[in-house]
């Protein structure tokens, strides 16, 4: 029997799932405080299934028309499934409903397929490191 992920809106997240997610998803993720990008993010959609969380979706806002989604994670366990897909679109639907009229997303050559397939076209767009790597 299979057991139905389930999409919320803004609901309260732990820093602990946060971090177990991002850590399976993310290779050298380090534990964090997700509190502060919580506290300036215009959206956030979570899924979880039977209780845990496993995909999560972050949208920033400029305070006028402009969106960016971030952090767009699915668990391993999870992937492939469309799972991605109804994060971002319950995401973008949110950021609309309060005034986004146009949503943004920065992402690595691999991920090309997977956000045409949310619905995005390329646009040429720069980057300016602010912090020396190294």
């Amino acid at each position: 029997m299979s057991t139905t992920t389930t999409l919320d809106i803004r609901p309260a997240l732990a820093d602990d799932e946060l971090n177990e997610l991002f850590a399976a998803s993310w290779p050298g993720h380090g534990t964090t405080s997700f509190a502060p990008v919580l506290a300036r993010s215009l959206v956030w959609v979570a899924a979880r299934r039977a209780g845990r969380l496993v995909g999560y979706v972050n949208v920033a806002g400029d305070g006028g028309v402009h969106a960016f989604i971030l952090d767009t994670t699915v668990h391993p366990d999870e992937r492939r499934r469309g799972l991605g897909r109804r994060l971002v679109h319950t995401a973008a639907a949110e950021a609309c409903a309060r005034g986004a009229h146009w949503l943004h997303v920065d992402y690595e050559p691999a991920l090309a397929p997977f956000y045409a397939s949310c619905g995005f076209r390329p646009t040429e767009a720069g980057l300016m490191p602010l912090v020396p790597r190294g």
